[in-house]
């Protein structure tokens, strides 16, 4: 095979190998998120009060 051949299928495997991660399995984060707190909305108290 000529080296231009050699060199697509390395690069090819390459980015075969980045794709599937290495084989190694991938944790999951855990993202915790604080809820915001419930505001009373405001009450019609007339026009000029």
């Amino acid at each position: 095979m000529s080296n231009s051949v050699k060199g697509v299928l390395a690069l090819c495997l390459v980015a075969f190998v980045a794709a599937c991660g290495g084989g190694r399995q991938a944790q999951e984060e855990f993202v915790v998120v604080q809820p915001e707190p419930i505001s009373v909305e405001p009450t019609y108290t007339g026009k000029f009060k």
